[in-house]
């Protein structure tokens, strides 16, 4: 009677295992740091000012011109209904406030591909509308009111569009 067994050798961690373990392991971490900086680059230019000195030279100049339009307590409405935007320039006490013209301009938070600005038509001394079809997403909408020159209304809302309609 023979007592000697013969056993399997059992799962043996050779260094070449190890290094496909290295390998599988920051192939991974390289691909996604990879994939990422090629999102964040190609996606957005970063660009937030032309020239950051005219910029930061002029920043007083509208923080004050800000301050003074919010204590005219002037405000715009923006209304958007399928395709018609519309825009209404009222005080709240006064009531209508009238304007010559009122410019709209929607930016994507991210990107500047679909971009477009809209000169609304006067339909009364204080609204006025226009007809565009706002593609879905999200939306940055800058709306600017022009009386005699002077900007009394300058604000920006962000906006969500679900499949192209408010």
């Amino acid at each position: 009677m023979n007592t000697d067994r013969q056993e399997k050798p059992g799962f043996v961690f050779t260094g070449w295992h190890m290094l496909t373990v290295m390998v599988l392991f920051f192939g991974t971490v390289i691909a996604v740091n990879v994939t990422m900086a090629w999102n964040a680059v190609s996606s957005w230019s970063g660009l937030v000012a032309q020239n950051t000195y005219v910029a930061s030279q002029q920043f007083n100049r509208k923080a004050e011109a800000a301050k003074a339009r919010k204590a005219s307590g002037i405000v715009g409405r923006l209304e958007l209904q399928g395709e018609e935007i519309a825009y209404e320039v009222t005080h709240p006490t006064k009531g209508p406030v009238d304007t010559d013209s009122v410019t709209l301009n929607f930016r994507r938070p991210v990107g500047e591909k679909q971009d477009f600005s809209l000169v609304l038509e006067k339909q009364s001394s204080n609204r006025f509308s226009a007809h565009h079809q706002l593609a879905a997403g999200d939306w940055i909408v800058e709306a600017v009111a022009v009386k005699d020159g002077n900007i009394i209304v300058h604000e920006g809302s962000r906006i969500d569009i679900a499949g192209g309609v408010r």
